[in-house]
């Protein structure tokens, strides 16, 4: 039986976590190591999100890594292509190809605490074993649909925005959309002015603010090329003007009632119908949901061919939905906007750990990590955007960054080891992490701002997503690896005794 190919690390996902983390491990010199990918290419949901009009709600020039500046962005948010093509160009620019191995569907990850390595399958057969294991599937990769009495007996098209089907023709079209999150706000606007009739389900209705995108002009481009300090200065202001907003979601969530009367004043401009102006304003605190911003979404619900239901969906028949009203209305096509299962972003029976517990038995209260990195249980393993370290305020390259310095810090601990090393964070480290993280959290927006929202647990309410503080601070924690907070193999990297 020939033996599975081994690699000092796997890395799993091709989007900006993994690639991030592969360039990173080439620039530090490490040559032994792979990435899986199950889609066709690099890019993450930056490659499978390609809905009419998806684009960043972060400035472009944040968006991006610090050692892979790009100077030529076109617009102030950047649009999905062009963002799809940067991660793309990153790949060819440090020689990623050698490492990268696409159309690749995990189906197990499992540790062997013998050989103190682990064991990675693919659904195809093929199989690996590495030293550590990154995991880099991000936090919105698996799309999320509501539970609707007749859904399946419906007979015209149904997709989810993650699954845009561009093959088939909505002009014309009585076209239903359900959800208005961040990815409906975006693509409403382009299928409005095509479909003869859009009826838009709205369950909760979002904070939202104006989007102050432009054009980056070519002079911009040009000046930003030749003077790479002026962007990396230009880049530290973008920064520090969204991180100031921490302190009101973090810090003093009643201060967000003054944004709440910006995003007001944003609805009374763009829409002058009082009806749909009590429609689309929320009942919770601005931030207590993610923050959308957009200038096109309410000019497009106040179309004629736009009707906003916010009642409840009773039930879907074969060609229409009904409300609980009892009002029948006829629909060709459903696109659900509904979002991602952001707390359980990885399936029960994917990853094993010590004893083959499963990872998903090891959250009984949800996900939780050490520094949103490492999990009790499961040595040499490492999750990039793990919980707890997504943002409501800032770019999640900033938080991805910092992980991977942590990682690395990590890995090369595990080096000065030796061989069959590993490390697994202690259970009163990571309980104390976590209690103290929770007890920031509680006194956040997100916690007290009277909404339920995916940034907290369905069952427990904990917040298992969102970093509770300056992301800065997140950067210092992680910023050098800290081995007395772990057990390890090898007596003579560590003297610390058992948990």
């Amino acid at each position: 039986m020939t033996a599975s190919p081994h690699h000092r690390v796997i890395i799993v996902g091709a989007g900006f976590s993994g690639i991030g983390m592969a360039i990173r491990l080439r620039q530090t010199g490490e040559r032994d190591f792979i990435v899986l990918e199950r889609e066709a290419g690099v890019g993450g949901t930056w490659r499978v999100n390609n809905y009419p009009g998806c684009a960043c709600d972060v400035p472009s020039h944040l968006y991006s890594f610090s050692f892979a500046p790009n100077p030529t962005w076109t617009r102030m948010f950047a649009p999905q292509p062009e963002i799809r093509s940067y991660i793309e160009q990153c790949c060819e620019r440090f020689g990623l190809a050698p490492h990268l191995q696409f159309n690749t569907t995990i189906a197990s990850m499992t540790w062997d605490a013998g050989a103190a390595r682990w064991q990675v399958q693919a659904s195809d057969g093929r199989a690996w074993t590495c030293d550590a294991l990154v995991l880099a599937v991000g936090g919105l990769s698996t799309p999320s649909y509501p539970a609707i009495a007749g859904l399946e007996t419906f007979a015209g098209k149904t997709f989810h925005s993650q699954q845009w089907d561009h093959s088939y023709d909505l002009v014309g079209k009585r076209v239903a959309v359900i959800g208005t999150g961040a990815s409906a706000i975006q693509f409403v606007p382009q299928i409005q002015p095509l479909v003869a009739q859009l009826d838009v389900y709205q369950r909760t209705p979002p904070w939202i603010l104006p989007k102050p995108d432009r054009a980056i002009t070519g002079r911009e481009q040009r000046w930003f090329s030749k003077l790479p300090m002026l962007q990396q200065l230009y880049r530290g202001w973008i920064y520090s003007q969204l991180e100031a907003r921490a302190t009101f979601f973090v810090k003093a969530p009643a201060v967000m009632k003054l944004a709440g009367q910006l995003a007001r004043n944003h609805i009374k401009r763009q829409l002058p119908n009082p009806t749909l102006q009590a429609k689309v304003t929320p009942n919770y605190t601005i931030g207590c949901k993610r923050v959308l911003i957009s200038n096109d979404y309410y000019p497009a619900l106040a179309q004629p061919n736009c009707e906003l239901i916010t009642d409840n969906i009773r039930e879907i028949r074969p060609h229409s939905i009904v409300t609980a009203d009892g009002r029948e209305r006829a629909v060709d096509a459903i696109i659900f906007g509904t979002g991602f299962r952001a707390s359980a972003p990885i399936a029960k029976g994917l990853v094993a750990g010590i004893n083959g517990q499963d990872l998903v038995d090891a959250w009984p209260n949800g996900p939780e990590a050490y520094k949103g990195t490492t999990v009790r249980g499961f040595p040499n393993m490492f999750i990039l955007m793990g919980p707890n370290t997504g943002l409501g305020h800032n770019s999640m390259l900033y938080m991805i960054e910092s992980q991977i310095t942590y990682v690395l810090g990590a890995l090369a601990f595990l080096q000065r080891a030796g061989a069959h090393a590993s490390i697994d964070v202690r259970a009163a480290d990571q309980h104390a992490y976590n209690q103290a993280l929770q007890t920031k959290a509680n006194r956040t927006v997100w916690n007290q701002g009277g909404c339920q929202s995916w940034y907290l647990h369905p069952e427990t309410g904990r917040n298992v997503t969102l970093w509770p503080d300056y992301t800065w601070a997140f950067r210092r924690l992680t910023k050098r690896f800290d081995p007395n907070a772990y057990q390890c193999t090898e007596q003579q990297a560590s003297q610390r005794g058992p948990s």
